[in-house]
C-alpha cells in the first residue's frame, strides 16, 4: 500500500503534463488542417527544396 503514495502523485503529474501538452497543441492550431496532410502524402508532385517558412 505504500507504493500508492508514490504512484498516485506520479499518475496525476503525468496526466497534468498530457493535458498541458494537449492545450498547447490546441492553442497553437496544430489540429487545423487534418485532411490536407492526409491528401498531401498521396500527391506525386512535390518540391525537392520547399520554400523556407516565413515568420
Amino acid at each position: 500500500m505504500a507504493i500508492l503514495t508514490i504512484l498516485i502523485p506520479v499518475s496525476l503529474f503525468l496526466g497534468a503534463v498530457g493535458l498541458v501538452a494537449f492545450l498547447w497543441a490546441m492553442r497553437t492550431h496544430q489540429f487545423d488542417d487534418l485532411q490536407g496532410d492526409a491528401h498531401r502524402i498521396l500527391l506525386t508532385d512535390y518540391d525537392e527544396k520547399p520554400a523556407p517558412k516565413e515568420k
